[in-house]
Formats: structure tokens, C-alpha cells, sequence
């Protein structure tokens, strides 16, 4: 199906020296199905499906110098750094979202007077010490964020102060009865709360709790205590290639002898940190994990998942939309007051300034690119769909920081080998799901912050990071509002022959559910968990915000599947062509916010 020349009109008219006004809403304020809605993903999915649009039927509305696709993290920090060489240039960024940040999305709630401040998706600065490069890390000093600053906001002692450990939730469809057995001596990395502060108990006493048979306790026990060396003979080396192409369930089901009722105890331990539950997971991450099972095996140094490097407390109150934040205060004249790390999480924003005319910089949301193309060898065009209008805009260069799988289907200059190498980045879904709570007084008196319930529709939920910045203050005391985070995986089946065949079923699976399925579940697991200590789901729940990811985790390589061929697909991926460069998480296959930035100050280099 082609879109022609019956619109060509409608976008003659728009000219890009217009202001796009935004809605009167406030988006982080909105509860309900937030992330990736319907609204935001119509128009790609068209295309996805067969709906095409001819550049040349379309008049060009007006001229920018730069135009950056997609304002997650990568789009914007993109943005700041062609911004920091070229004062002057204009830069127009389009998302298809209602939102900025991307992944990186602010949740805000109003419980009895109270703000409470939640993310919606990516989470925290990871290891700045040790991940981020000097690049990235430079953008985030030139707007203001001082990762000791951020870690000194954190009060990691809080819950621990308080006696609560992390519990784990036995539900009865699976393992007979409810049940939550407290002090996992299991660190669910990466973790803020330090390693002597985690309040495990010794594996002997926590088994003992457990609601399985004697011979199943056994079993667990020896997974967790004994130093046994499952590959005798091998170096550390040969090991670790040997744990590569074997899950950590099935390294659990052949080396330790667990039944299969026991391996559900660990399914959904990995859902959180990689997007797939334990049988999609090399043994080998979760080795560097900490996973019990490893103790024995002499592994040589730890890998790239070795969390224990750095404590996991560099966050905001909204996790990384305070950095998209901050980003959009440095870019955009006016959006918000303030100019510190501090006053940004509380400033509020106008977001009818994003895309105002009398700025270099515009932002503008709600608007899908449908199409972009190189005009001769000193431009390229960008056709989109804003407010039901197509409009076509002219640019010296473009940075794409979308979902680089829609690229095949609009930008038809990628040649033959970088179109299959960006199709290869399929997205892992996800949903973050933020309740807030009228008091957490349950939590206390379970003794417990942070629940695995690796066998239920929620594999891990949390209470809030205990952050306070600027005006801004956690909730230091059991009888005050906070929020509950959760995390939610859909798996597909396990049958298909390959990760991303999996991942596009599951993608599937999620858009086919009914968002308030999150609800009643969130309201079913934590009364399960948390009834015995008082809670009372109606009235203790003020308000539920899901946040949808269909397309959420970029692409990682994985040993389980992946060949050396396909993780050559990745550098091929985001190769620049012509004056098109390739920016945010996707372009390195990692769900990480430093390599977002990291792929923008690279693709801006190419900008001049």
C-alpha cells in the first residue's frame, strides 16, 4: 500500500518554522497504560505492515540542520553534543512517543498530598567507575550530574537499618503453598544495598524454611554450600566456554541433579537483569552473577556481568529520565527553571516550549518518521506523521536513535549487509509497572524490601530506592506513602528455534494482554506476600502505572544462540552512510544507558 499524493497537501502547509503545540497534559503524570501505547506505535506498525510513503509526493515544509530521530537517551545526548561543537545549528528531534526520554521515563504520583517521583524504565548510572567511557561521562558533567553527588543521595542503609532482607515468594500453584521465606542469602545484582548490609541468612537456616521435601532441601543445600568442581580437569578457560552454550537451568538440572520443581525456584532470578527467564541465560552470566553452583569451579576473573565492582546507587528519584531531564533543560530555553542536578527532579516542565519556533533547538513528540532519504549527496529528507500530517523536512545530516529495526522499512539507501545487521537488533520486551502505596507498614512487618518470586507474573517486586535530592525526600518511615516497583517479562515459548523468533513471540504475547491484567496481579501477589502483615490491597493501593515496553531491552548477544557471525552484525549496524549516523542503545546491542550516550558522541563526531 502506497501513501501518496492525497496528503501532499496537508504537509505543504505545515512549515517547519510552526510551532507544534503540545497537549495540555503533564505525561509523567499519567497513570494507567503508559511506555509504548497504541497511539504511539499506530503509525510504525502501518508501515511495519505494508503501508509506504513516496518522498517525492510530498512538498519539503521548511529546513533544519540536523534532524535526530528518537529523544530517548541516545537522541538527546546526540543532540547536546552536536549542540557543544555547532552553537548555532538548528536540530529538530521527532519521537513517536508522548513523552521524551525513551526508555528513560518519569512516573509521578500525588498520594495525600504527597509527590512521589518513580521510573518507568531505565533505572540507574551503572558502574560510572568502571562502564562509561571518558566521552560519555563528559556529558554527563557538562549538565550538571555528579555521580558522588547521586551516590551520596542514596540512603543504602535505610532498609537494612530497618531489619528488612530480601524474601522470596513460593506461590501454591507451583510449590503447594503460599509462602514468603525471608533472608535469601541470594544478592539479587546489581543491588544497592552493600554486601554486608544484605541480611541473607545462612543458606541452612533459609532452606530449612523452605516449602519442599527433604530430599529437595538437600539438594538446594549442596547447591549452595559445597565447593564442588562440576568440570574437573578443565582450565578456568575451558570452563568458562563449557558454561557459554549451557543455561543456568540446565547446568542446575546436570551438574546439581535438581528436579524440575526446584529449577522454578530460579527460573525468574534472571528476568529483571536480561530481559529472559534462567533457561535462556548462559550458565556462564550467571556465574558472574554470583548464582550459587560457581563456588567451586576456579573461574578466573570475573566478567561482564561482575556487579560487585561498583554499588548500584547512582540513581535518581526517576531513575535516567533525570538525565534525559537535564538534557532537555540544557538544549531547550525555558522548558524548566533551575540549573543543578538537585533542582531538576522537582522542576516542572513546560512541555508546550518543546517545540517552539524562537529555539535552534525543537523537540517534538508524537510524531513518527515514516521515511528517510538521502537527496543527492548534501542532504537528506525526513518524511513523519504529526497530527495526522505528513511533513517532509530537509537536513544537512540525520542521527537515528530509534528502534533500528524499523530502519529496513524506511530508509531505503541502508545497503543489503546493514539492513540485515539492524534487523538482527530485536528488542527484549518488558513491562515496569510502579504501584503507589499509602504506607508500606506490611513490607516492615514482613521484614522484607525487596520479594524474587520467580514463579509468579511478577518475578521480582521492590520498594522504592531510598533517594532524596533537592526538595525532594524518600519515605524514610513505614506509615508514609512510597511505590512499589515491578517487573514483568513475557516469555513466549520456549519451542522456537531461535532468541529472536522468542522475543517477537513474546512481543506478541504482550501486546494480546489486557493492561489491567497488571493490575489484578500486582494486587493478587502482593497480598499473597504481604497479607499476613496487614495489607489490604483496596486500601492500600493508591494508584497503578504500567509502563509497556513492547520493544524494551536492545538486542545483547547471547553465547546460548548467537554465532560470531551474528555478533559481527552489531559493528555493521551502526556503521554511518552518507550523511546518516546510527546512535543510541540499539547501535550497541546493550540496554545500557552509558552506551546509549556512548553511540551519540560517537554518530556526532560525523556531524559537521
Amino acid at each position: 500500500m502506497v501513501l501518496g499524493s492525497t496528503l501532499s497537501g496537508l504537509a505543504s502547509t505545515a512549515q517547519a518554522g510552526t510551532t507544534d503545540r503540545q497537549p495540555a497534559a503533564y505525561p509523567p503524570g499519567s497513570t494507567g497504560l503508559r511506555g509504548s501505547r497504541p497511539d504511539d506505535l499506530f503509525t510504525a506498525h502501518a508501515v511495519r505492515d505494508g503501508l509506504r510513503y513516496r518522498m517525492e509526493d510530498f512538498a519539503i515544509a521548511g529546513s533544519v540542520d540536523v534532524a535526530v530521530v528518537g529523544s530517548g537517551l541516545g537522541g538527546l545526548a546526540a543532540a547536546h553534543c552536536i549542540r557543544r561543537h555547532q552553537r548555532s545549528a538548528r536540530v529538530l528531534i521527532l519521537d513517536n512517543h508522548d513523552d521524551f526520554g525513551g526508555h528513560a521515563r518519569r512516573n509521578e504520583f500525588n498520594v495525600d498530598g504527597r509527590l512521589l517521583i518513580g521510573y518507568g524504565g531505565s533505572e540507574s548510572i551503572q558502574s560510572p567507575y568502571s562502564e562509561w567511557e571518558p566521552g560519555a561521562l563528559q556529558v554527563l558533567r557538562e549538565v550538571g550530574i555528579s555521580v558522588e553527588r547521586l551516590a551520596a543521595s542514596h540512603h543504602t542503609n535505610l532498609y537494612p537499618g530497618l531489619g528488612l532482607s530480601s524474601g522470596v515468594l513460593f506461590q501454591k500453584e507451583t510449590f503447594g503453598e503460599d509462602r514468603l521465606v525471608t533472608g535469601d542469602p541470594q544478592r539479587s545484582l546489581p543491588s544497592d544495598v552493600p554486601a554486608d548490609r544484605h541480611l541473607g541468612r545462612a543458606p541452612s537456616a533459609f532452606i530449612a524454611d523452605l516449602p519442599f521435601t527433604p530430599e529437595q532441601k538437600s539438594r538446594l543445600l549442596a547447591l549452595y554450600t559445597e565447593h564442588r568442581d562440576v568440570l574437573p580437569g578443565k582450565s578456568s578457560a575451558e570452563k568458562r566456554r563449557v558454561l557459554e552454550h549451557i543455561s543456568y537451568l540446565d547446568f542446575l538440572r546436570r551438574y546439581w541433579g535438581l528436579d524440575e520443581t526446584s529449577l522454578r525456584m530460579f527460573e525468574g532470578r534472571t528476568c529483571d537483569l536480561f530481559g529472559s527467564p534462567a533457561d535462556r541465560i548462559p550458565a556462564s552470566d550467571c556465574a558472574d552473577c554470583e548464582y550459587p553452583g560457581f563456588q567451586g569451579m576456579d573461574l578466573g576473573p570475573v566478567g561482564a556481568y561482575g556487579y560487585e565492582r561498583e554499588l548500584y546507587n547512582y540513581h535518581f528519584p526517576d531513575g535516567n529520565a533525570g538525565i534525559a531531564r537535564l538534557l532537555v533543560r540544557s538544549l531547550i530555553p525555558g522548558v524548566a527553571p533551575g540549573h543543578t542536578m538537585d533542582d531538576i527532579v522537582t522542576a516542572p516542565f513546560d512541555y508546550g516550549r518543546l517545540d517552539d519556533a524562537a529555539n535552534d533547538v525543537r523537540l517534538r513528540l508524537s510524531s513518527t518518521v515514516v521515511q528517510i532519504k538521502h537527496a543527492g549527496k548534501s542532504a537528506v529528507d525526513i518524511l513523519y506523521v504529526s497530527g495526522g500530517e505528513v511533513r517532509r523536512v530537509r537536513c544537512r545530516h540525520v542521527v537515528y536513535a530509534g528502534y533500528e529495526t524499523m530502519l529496513p522499512y524506511i530508509c531505503p539507501d541502508l545497503v543489503p549487509k546493514q539492513r540485515d545487521a539492524v534487523a538482527a537488533c530485536v528488542k527484549a520486551p518488558l513491562v515496569y509497572v510502579n504501584v503507589a502505596l499509602r504506607n508500606w507498614r506490611a513490607w516492615a512487618n514482613r521484614g522484607v524490601h525487596n520479594i524474587n518470586n520467580p514463579a509468579g507474573f511478577y518475578p521480582i517486586f521492590k520498594l522504592d530506592y531510598p533517594v532524596s535530592m533537592g526538595d525532594y525526600r524518600f519515605a524514610s518511615n513505614p506509615d508514609e506513602p512510597i511505590l512499589v516497583h515491578f517487573v514483568y517479562v513475557p516469555r513466549g515459548p520456549a519451542t522456537l528455534p531461535d532468541r529472536r523468533t522468542m522475543l517477537r513471540a513474546a512481543r506478541a504475547q504482550l501486546y494480546a494482554m489486557d493492561w489491567m491484567e497488571f493490575e489484578t496481579q500486582a494486587r493478587q501477589e502482593l497480598s499473597r506476600a504481604l497479607g499476613p502483615g496487614g495489607f489490604d490491597a483496596d486500601r492500600d493501593i493508591a494508584a497503578i502505572t504500567v509502563n509497556r515496553w513492547g520493544h524494551g531491552y536492545a538486542y545483547d548477544s547471547n553465547t546460548l544462540f548467537d554465532t560470531p557471525e551474528d555478533r559481527a552484525r552489531q559493528k555493521r549496524g551502526r556503521e554511518p552512510f552518507g550523511r546518516i549516523t546510527i546512535a543510541g542503545s540499539d547501535a550497541a546491542w546493550s540496554a545500557y544507558a552509558h552506551d546509549a550516550i556512548e553511540q551519540a558522541v560517537l554518530a556526532a563526531q560525523h556531524v559537521r
